[in-house]
C-alpha cells in the first residue's frame, strides 16, 4: 500500500534512545514525547498562551523550540508520517491523534495502531546505510521532533519507487555486465586465472600460492587476514560435473581450508546448483562478470581481450 502523508516528522524516542525498544517492539507501539510540564490539559485544549508563558518563565532561551515541538506532538494529524532510526534501520509509522498521559509531568504518548515498520512497500528492509546521507543526517538533530526536508525522497523509498536517474544507472550497469561476459570467455586460461586473482585481492583476500604454477590439488590458496580463514580456489575455463566433484573431494581432504570457490566461465547450468547443495561457492560467467564491474576491472579486461 502506497503512502502519501500530509506531514513528515522525525522523532527521537527518549534521551539516548531510552524508549525506542518499548515504543517500537513493545506490546503497545507508540510515539513518546518527554513532557516536563503541568499543562497537558492546556495543550489538548489548544491553550498555547498558557504553555508559552510557562516555558518563557522557566527556560526563555529554549522556550520557542520547546513549544514548537510540543505543538507538533499534540496537533499533527493521523496522516502525519513519523520516522526514527533504531538498530541501524529506518522505522516509520502513523499515530493516533489522541495524546495520553503516561505519568504527571513525565511523558506523553500517541498510540501507533498498525505498528512501526522498517520495510518499504516491496518488503525490503530500510537499512540506514542504504539511505541517502541527506536523510540520515536528521539523526543529529539536537531536540526531539523536527521536520524532514527530504520528504519526497523518503516517501519514494518507503513506497518502493526507484528514482529515474538510479534506474538509468542500473540499466547502464546491467548493459556493461552483459558486454563484459564475452570478453571474459575470450581470455586464455592464464589470463583468466590472473583475473580471478585480481578479483579476490580487491575483495581483501591474500594469495599464498604462486600464481600461474600448476599445483597438484589447487589453483589458488587464499587467506583472509581479518579472520585467518583460508580458501581453496579452483579456476577452470571450462568444466563438467566430474571436474567439480573431483575438486570438492580434494577440498574435503584438506581441513585447513574454511571455504572453497569453484570459478569457471563455461560450464553446464547444473554445476551451479550442485555446488550450492555441497556448500561450495560457485562463480560462473555471470558472477565473474558482475565482480569485474564491481571491482573496477573493466579497463584491464578490455586491454587483455583486445
Amino acid at each position: 500500500m502506497r503512502i502519501n502523508p500530509a506531514e513528515v516528522r522525525f522523532i527521537k524516542l527518549g534521551r539516548g534512545g531510552a524508549w525506542e525498544q518499548d515504543c517500537i517492539e513493545g506490546s503497545s507501539p507508540s510515539i513518546r514525547f518527554g513532557f516536563d510540564s503541568p499543562h497537558h490539559r492546556a495543550c489538548v485544549a489548544g491553550d498555547w498562551q498558557t504553555v508559552e508563558a510557562y516555558w518563557k518563565e522557566r527556560d526563555p532561551r529554549e522556550a520557542t523550540k520547546i513549544i514548537n515541538q510540543t505543538k507538533a506532538f499534540y496537533t499533527l494529524g493521523d496522516d502525519t508520517l513519523w520516522i526514527t532510526f533504531y538498530k541501524r534501520k529506518l522505522y516509520w509509522c502513523f499515530a493516533d491523534t489522541e495524546v495520553i498521559e503516561v505519568a504527571p509531568q513525565s511523558s506523553r504518548i500517541r498510540k501507533v495502531p498498525k505498528g512501526w515498520s522498517c520495510q518499504d512497500a516491496a518488503g525490503r528492509i530500510l537499512l540506514t546505510d542504504s539511505l541517502s546521507g541527506r536523510l540520515t543526517r536528521v539523526q543529529g538533530f539536537r531536540g526531539t521532533i523536527c521536520k524532514v526536508h527530504e520528504r519526497d525522497y523518503l516517501v519514494s523509498r518507503i513506497n518502493g519507487d526507484v528514482l529515474e536517474d538510479v534506474q538509468q544507472a542500473a540499466i547502464a550497469s546491467e548493459a556493461l555486465r552483459t558486454a563484459v561476459m564475452p570478453l571474459v570467455q575470450r581470455l586464455n586460461w592464464k589470463d583468466f586465472e590472473l583475473l580471478v586473482d585480481l578479483i579476490f585481492s580487491r575483495a581483501g583476500w591474500q594469495r599464498l600460492s604462486p600464481l600461474g604454477k600448476t599445483e597438484k590439488s589447487i589453483d589458488l590458496e587464499l587467506l583472509m587476514p581479518v579472520t585467518g580463514w583460508r580458501a581453496f580456489v579452483q579456476v577452470k575455463s571450462e568444466a563438467r560435473m566430474d571436474d567439480l566433484k573431483e575438486y570438492i573431494a580434494r577440498f574435503r581432504e584438506m581441513d585447513q581450508f574454511r571455504e572453497m570457490f569453484f570459478v569457471v566461465h563455461s560450464s553446464p547450468p547444473e554445476l551451479r546448483e550442485y555446488a550450492k547443495s555441497e556448500g561450495v561457492n560457485f562463480l560462473g560467467l555471470e558472477e565473474v562478470a558482475t565482480l569485474v564491474v564491481d571491482s573496477g576491472l573493466c579497463q584491464w579486461l578490455m586491454q587483455k581481450a583486445s
